[in-house]
């Protein structure tokens, strides 16, 4: 026994080794979070589609730059257009009725030079823009709420590291205590003034104990792993982490359980854009049915040859315009009003749900504020329980020494001393759930790490 003792002081001295990363090797709690936030591949990608969101509402931007394309064409006509001029009318000669057939053209043909086209006025751009940058505060909410989500991950690690190393501290006094109780029972045994099954009785609860310290550092060492990866710092063998403090202020909870705050909870900030992304593309759908306005120039020239030749001389015609280009769409290929329709449903689908949720965060605050009260009240009559069991179990102690106990009392009240200390570290990670639950819930998670 002692010998096991001394290999599990051994493993806690391990454990309790400072890894170089964070100079003395406490990790605080917004420490955690924002090396998780840096190192997680997932955040990172994530901020990329923010960034890809933003150069789309730049590139949105350009559609108002002149656009300028070279043209160049070289055309073969097998067959020349033939008009019917009125010749008659230009020539008296003729009867004022009479026509000739006329062929217009060259075989051959190319033209060069440059158009321009510089908008002026376009709607449907701007409608464009609006969405994008909605689109952007979109993506940033979409990635807030990743962040959220793993920030609760990390803070439940880190309670879970700081609640192990109590109950390793607790199972470290328990197993002190469980062997003395043996050790009494034993020299009894020996003096053959104590059954064996009493012995026996002792020696199991004593293993219980052990068994719980042993699995405690096993368990802490698994939530230490754990915390590592979530924090990027696991890629090396030798990489450990101590926390700056396990304990967290359930005090903070508000008399008067406040509504979650549609600004602090990205996942409702991400639904209400999303209505109102909706109600933008029904914009956007009027706005194909706008006119547009333009200006548009071309400079350059056409040659006409009945041979093929590029290079001829006295061939070439210099050819330009410029003007306004108005265009006002009337028939697009396209169902407007169904698209419309389909735009205005999903907002109303979109409210509906920003509705359910802000309910479901509203029911999950009030219901984590009351478990967290519950769970705080079970704590502290606990720790009472455990304090009287302890004196109980110390008074049972003295009175076997003395001859005026039975060792079949001292091993039940030691049971149930267990029992009760059992339940305690239970309720206290519970009481970490609930409490981080509530401040998920109303919005003030972000409290740990900003």
């Amino acid at each position: 026994m002692k010998r096991l003792l001394i290999l599990v002081g051994v493993m806690l001295l391990g454990i309790g080794q400072a890894i170089p990363i964070y100079g003395q090797g406490q990790l605080t709690l917004k420490q955690a979070i924002t090396s998780a936030l840096a190192n997680r591949k997932n955040i990172q990608a994530g901020k990329m589609d923010v960034s890809i969101r933003k150069l789309q509402t730049e590139a949105l931007w350009r559609k108002y730059w002149p656009q300028v394309s070279a043209e160049y064409q070289y055309i073969y006509n097998p067959i020349l257009q033939t008009s019917i001029l009125p010749i008659g009318v230009f020539n008296p000669a003729y009867p004022i009725n009479a026509t000739k057939n006329v062929q217009f053209g060259t075989k051959w043909q190319q033209t060069a030079g440059l158009t321009v086209l510089q908008p002026l006025l376009d709607i449907s751009i701007v409608r464009l823009k609006n969405e994008a940058e909605l689109q952007e505060k979109i993506s940033a909410a979409t990635q807030a709420q990743t962040e959220y989500d793993l920030a609760y991950t990390v803070a439940q690690a880190y309670a879970n590291i700081g609640l192990q190393q109590e109950a390793i501290k607790t199972a470290i006094a328990d197993t002190t205590r469980t062997w003395i109780t043996y050790q009494l029972q034993y020299n009894k045994f020996k003096a053959k003034r104590l059954l064996k099954s009493d012995l026996n009785t002792a020696l199991i609860n004593h293993n219980n104990t052990l068994q719980k310290l042993m699995d405690a550092v096993s368990q802490l060492v698994e939530n230490k792993v754990y915390l590592l990866y979530l924090i990027g710092q696991n890629n090396s063998a030798e990489a450990d982490v101590t926390i700056d403090t396990p304990i967290f202020k359930y005090t903070t909870i508000e008399q008067n359980t406040p509504s979650p705050n549609k600004d602090s909870i990205p996942e409702l900030r991400q639904l209400a854009l999303q209505s109102k992304l909706s109600g933008l593309q029904v914009a956007s759908e009027k706005a194909k049915y706008l006119p547009t306005i333009s200006f548009k120039g071309f400079l350059g020239a056409n040659q006409y040859t009945n041979q093929f030749n590029p290079v001829a001389t006295d061939s070439w015609f210099g050819l330009s315009y410029v003007g306004l280009d108005v265009k006002l769409p009337l028939l697009i290929g396209e169902d407007k009003q169904n698209k419309i329709r389909q735009q205005q449903l999903q907002a109303y689908q979109f409210n509906d749900q920003l509705e359910d949720k802000y309910t479901q965060y509203t029911k999950d605050a009030i219901t984590a504020k009351l478990k967290t009260k519950r769970i705080a009240a079970q704590i502290k009559t606990l720790e009472s329980n455990i304090a009287l069991a302890k004196e109980t179990v110390k008074i049972m102690q003295d009175r076997l020494e003395a001859g005026e106990e039975s060792a079949t009392t001292l091993n039940t009240e030691e049971s149930n001393l267990q029992g009760i200390i059992a339940n305690y570290e239970t309720a206290k990670t519970q009481l970490s759930i609930y409490w981080l639950d509530y401040l998920k819930a109303t919005g003030q998670l972000s409290s740990l790490w900003k």
